[in-house]
C-alpha cells in the first residue's frame, strides 16, 4: 500500500472522528481536527493519483 495513500486516510478518518467528538463535547485544539482532515485529503489525493514521476 502506497505511505501516502495510508496516511491520508488515517489522517482523515482520525480527523472526522475528532471533528465529530468536538461537535459534541467542545475540547482544547479541536480545530486541529480540521487541520487533520485537510491534510489527510491533500495525501489522500497524492496516493491516489501519484503515478511514476521520475
Amino acid at each position: 500500500m502506497n505511505t501516502a495513500l495510508a496516511a491520508g486516510l488515517a489522517l482523515t478518518v482520525a480527523g472526522l472522528g475528532g471533528y465529530l467528538v468536538g461537535i459534541a463535547a467542545p475540547y482544547p485544539g479541536r480545530a486541529f481536527s480540521v487541520t487533520g482532515v485537510m491534510v489527510g485529503v491533500t495525501l489522500l489525493a497524492i496516493g491516489w493519483g501519484g503515478g511514476d514521476s521520475a
